[in-house]
């Protein structure tokens, strides 16, 4: 018979319990087995390891010398057998380092924040964060989860969506009164912008003209990498910038920011997601566990719908009187 064919396992355990017990009637009942099956597989062990374990009569039963020497082997076997197991369960409790690479504006506005309550749900995980807003490589990285905000380049990787937020145009009032507010996206080529330095898959904004979806090359005064600073100089009032409605909503609401040609608007929006290696279709517990977190916990729903134009208009309007 071919070994692949055999179960090793089960025949030690069969003959460690045999030895245990003291015969194959009280290792049957203990086996839910009869005695027979078990007499047969001792028998058929011994002819393939070509050696007498037992010696049995109906008086008599004890172990040979290569008994002996196959019972001592089998313990140790089965105890390494019982901690294989044990490790492989205990790799289903989340623990480990766990390495997130996060986009700027949700790694402030999300991941930070709710990095405490992730970390007192699962104690056994370390956090290892990196935040920018750079793409970066999760195999050459070594990360176990990127989140992404905007379009998805085809790869071999898996995403779940956390979300998705409208995007919006904003400057602070300070800009706006010393720049009159633009009245159409051609207006933009007089005002300073602010935009990234770092490679993106659309750089272009997209704006409805007449019905139809434009997208029009933006060249900064500014380049930034990463969309926090970028949305500090707009507050700074150093020009105009177009990011996530929800990295900028409070600041709309303060006032700190206000938002233009929301009326060209197109309603597009970025999604938000958490990017990870598939691993064949099985996640470690602490990648599982943590994803499950997220989309648990983050919540996008109030930037679900772009700002109203008319709304818009009134908060351009309170800026200019």
């Amino acid at each position: 018979m071919p070994r692949s064919e055999i179960n090793r396992s089960g025949e030690m355990e069969v003959f460690a319990r045999v030895v245990e017990l003291g015969g194959f009637s009280p290792a049957a009942r203990a086996l839910r087995m009869t005695p027979s099956a078990v007499s047969k597989l001792v028998a058929r062990l011994e002819a393939r390891l070509g050696v007498r374990l037992i010696v049995r009569s109906t008086r008599k039963f004890m172990l040979t010398e290569e008994g002996t020497t196959f019972h001592e082997r089998t313990l140790r076997v089965l105890a390494e057998l019982d901690e294989a197991e044990r490790a492989v369960a205990a790799c289903q409790i989340p623990r480990g380092r766990l390495r997130v690479n996060a986009n700027v504006a949700v790694g402030w506005h999300f991941l930070l924040p709710l990095a405490p309550r992730f970390m007192a749900a699962h104690p056994g995980v370390q956090l290892d964060i990196t935040i920018t807003d750079q793409v970066i490589d999760l195999v050459d990285e070594r990360a176990d989860v990127a989140i992404r905000v905007g379009p998805m380049r085809p790869s071999q990787l898996i995403a779940r969506k956390l979300g998705e937020s409208p995007t919006v145009i904003v400057g602070a009032p300070s800009y706006l009164a010393r720049h009159s507010a633009p009245s159409s996206p051609a207006d933009l080529a007089a005002h300073d912008l602010i935009t990234f330095n770092f490679a993106r898959l659309r750089d272009e904004w997209p704006f409805r003209i007449d019905g139809k979806r434009v997208y029009l090359p933006m060249h900064g005064k500014v380049l930034i990498g990463d969309g926090e600073s970028a949305r500090r100089l707009a507050v700074a009032g150093q020009g105009l910038t177009r990011l996530a409605l929800f990295h900028v909503a409070a600041d709309i609401d303060s006032g700190a920011l206000v938002p233009v040609l929301q009326e060209f608007n197109p309603g597009d929006v970025e999604e938000i997601n958490a990017v990870y290696v598939g691993h064949g279709g099985r996640l470690p517990a602490r990648v599982r566990a943590f994803i499950d977190f997220l989309v648990a916990e983050i919540d996008l729903r109030r930037f679900a719908k772009p700002l109203e134009p008319a709304k818009a208009q009134a908060k351009r309007e309170a800026v200019s009187i």
